[in-house]
């Protein structure tokens, strides 16, 4: 009963576009640099998680996933997280995979304890563990066994969409929202609670 954790990246150089008016380019590359790899550490971290697999067209990205001990699949350029998903989810089935957790990279504040804490939910199948971003709109979290069962809704509102098509296949749902999970780098807003609460923690 083998466990994978998908984590979809986009471009180190073009990800986190919405930040361009406060961060260069630079800057926002280093940030999605750091953020990739706090993001494995962490995965890798957990001892119920037994492998990684990161899908994108960056081939930046592909070898740092491959140097902390990732899986990897390459995605085309124009492809979307929802399509990226579907194709890394058949691979991680070719790999025997069972169950699965997707986890975006851009999860500032993600931690080992919260991790398993949120694994802990898991109970019997067919079922999923979710996790909304803080804005109840997008999912940040999104475990599912067995793997395939449920069709991927990335995008405005997934959430809802996610847990209402469970809800559908008569799976079980359960919804655990965490701060480190529900937090979420993407706006101008967000970077500066992030770059805020860093300064109170150093």
């Amino acid at each position: 009963m083998s466990l994978w954790a998908i984590v979809p990246v986009k471009s180190i150089i073009r990800g986190k576009s919405r930040l361009a008016g406060v961060l260069s380019d630079e800057e926002r590359a280093a940030l999605n640099r750091d953020l990739l790899t706090r993001t494995l550490l962490c995965l890798k971290s957990v001892p119920r998680i037994d492998q990684m697999l990161v899908i994108s067209y960056d081939p930046e990205v592909l070898a740092r996933a491959r140097d902390v001990g990732a899986t990897t699949v390459q995605e085309g350029k124009k492809t979307n997280i929802n399509n990226a998903l579907r194709r890394a989810t058949v691979a991680a089935k070719a790999y025997n995979a069972s169950k699965i957790i997707i986890i975006p990279a851009d999860l500032p504040f993600i931690k080992k304890e919260d991790l398993e804490i949120f694994l802990d939910q898991a109970g019997t199948p067919p079922e999923i563990i979710i996790s909304s971003d803080r804005h109840s709109n997008g999912t940040n979290a999104l475990y599912i066994n067995p793997i395939g069962i449920l069709e991927y809704n990335f995008g405005p509102w997934s959430f809802q969409k996610h847990v209402e098509q469970a809800e559908q296949k008569k799976m079980h749902v359960k919804i655990k929202n965490m701060d480190s999970l529900t937090f979420d780098l993407d706006l101008p807003e967000d970077l500066e609670i992030f770059m805020n609460t860093s300064k109170i923690n150093t």
